[in-house]
């Protein structure tokens, strides 16, 4: 290790190295770790940094570092991190440049460049994450219990609504408006695939359409700030969350109400409806993999990881069907077993990966999150089945907080059980 540093220099890499995990759907706890080891390393042990969900505070003095000629003695810098989509490749990397740099692999100045390199690592290509939407839909159009013409349609309007975020809404408009846009644009593709015959269940269609855009990267890191006792940063990002399934919520429907003002009167949906194409364990299982892996797509998990997030998404959903047909066990109970078993199977894919966890869990998660409940109870409010609306909006709720305990329980876990040791890969 090298004797003589910039102390200055040394938080500005830390900083920048959190900056990266910030933007990229890191949760705060790793962001700080990762800071803070940097900046130990390098004789650094007086940095303070005190990290929100969109912003990055960095303090220090010199301490034992030796100052040179000029040299400030103390060091204060205030980052803004605004809401990107997050590349969870970028993540991986600067986990493993933190490992490089405690195991003496990498000077001060190397960790710098690696560090922009990874920054300037360009997004997925297009045709890529249009595969991922495309194929994330129809995945998730079974595992909702969509057949398989249904599966097409999804694919199609998954297709084809990436290419409008692409082109439109993440160019032109506001978060908020375009996250209404967006679930409003998929809505009157599936409306129009329904009225063309192309697909038999809209809701499934819809249901699987909408899945792209289900804020679970917010929402799961916030419920893990919550248990790493950060609530500040927690609570901040499921209101972030909270607020995307609002705007998934209203693009629905208005997008039902448009189609009702043009054909005079809204599309009579029959309820929750499984198509028997679908519905073995068999096919649920393949099904989630393909929208669990699409999902890894969509958020960036390097390629090698593709099938390790996949598995874990098929194994948790095999579970939960499991518990909830054969078992008998209620969706909220088989929902937090399964939950666990999806936390647990992430961190034990994060020491044999050499990664985070979070690569895993936040795809993983995906198949147990409460789509459905959220479009049902979205329909019945506009269609004036107020009863029905709050009894699917209460089932989605319990779902939403049985995902939330078993994150928790997952996460407490001591590291020692995964790797006999603790290590920054949890």
């Amino acid at each position: 290790m090298e004797q003589q540093h910039d102390f200055s220099e040394v938080l500005e890499v830390a900083s920048i190295a959190g900056h990266i995990l910030l933007e990229n759907g890191a949760e705060i706890s790793r962001v700080e770790d990762i800071m803070a080891r940097i900046s130990t390393y390098f004789g650094v042990d007086k940095g303070n940094f005190f990290v929100l969900s969109n912003g990055i505070f960095t303090t220090g003095s010199a301490g034992k570092v030796e100052k040179a000629g000029g040299q400030a003695s103390t060091y204060a810098n205030v980052e803004f991190i605004p809401i990107r989509p997050i590349q969870l490749q970028k993540v991986v990397e600067v986990n493993q440049l933190s490992y490089d740099i405690s195991a003496g692999k990498c000077s001060l100045q190397e960790a710098r460049a690696r560090l922009e390199k990874i920054r300037n690592t360009p997004a997925k290509p297009m045709w890529e994450q249009t595969l991922g939407s495309a194929f994330g839909a129809a995945g998730f159009c079974a595992v909702f219990g969509g057949g398989w013409m249904d599966c097409g349609a999804a694919f199609v309007v998954g297709c084809l609504l990436n290419l409008f975020i692409f082109l439109v809404s993440g160019r032109y408009m506001s978060r908020i408006v375009g996250g209404i846009c967006n679930a409003l644009a998929a809505t009157l593709l599936c409306v129009g695939c329904h009225r063309l015959g192309f697909g038999n269940s809209l809701a499934n269609v819809i249901i699987g359409a909408i899945m792209p855009l289900i804020p679970g990267v917010p929402f799961v890191n916030g419920v893990r700030d919550l248990a790493n006792a950060d609530y500040l940063a927690g609570l901040t990002r499921l209101t972030d969350a909270l607020l995307g399934f609002f705007c998934i919520a209203i693009g629905v429907s208005v997008g039902f109400m448009l189609d009702g003002a043009l054909f005079k009167g809204i599309i009579e949906l029959n309820g929750v409806w499984v198509n028997p194409e679908t519905a073995g364990l068999l096919v649920q299982t393949v099904a989630a993999f393909i929208g669990t892996t699409a999902f890894a797509v969509l958020f960036g998990v390097p390629r090698k990881q593709y099938i390790a997030a996949g598995v874990v998404g098929a194994l948790g959903w095999l579970l939960y069907l499991v518990l909830f047909r054969n078992a008998g066990l209620t969706p909220a109970i088989a929902t937090v077993i399964s939950t666990v078993f999806i936390g647990v199977l992430s961190r034990v894919f994060a020491v044999v990966e050499k990664c985070p966890a979070a690569v895993f869990l936040l795809c993983g998660i995906f198949p147990l999150v409460p789509g459905a409940g959220i479009f049902w109870c979205t329909y019945y409010l506009i269609s004036s089945h107020l009863e029905l609306s709050s009894t699917a909006g209460f089932t989605a709720a319990k779902i939403a907080i049985a995902i939330v305990l078993g994150i928790i329980l997952a996460m407490e876990l001591p590291q020692r059980i995964f790797s006999g040791r603790r290590r920054l890969s949890h």
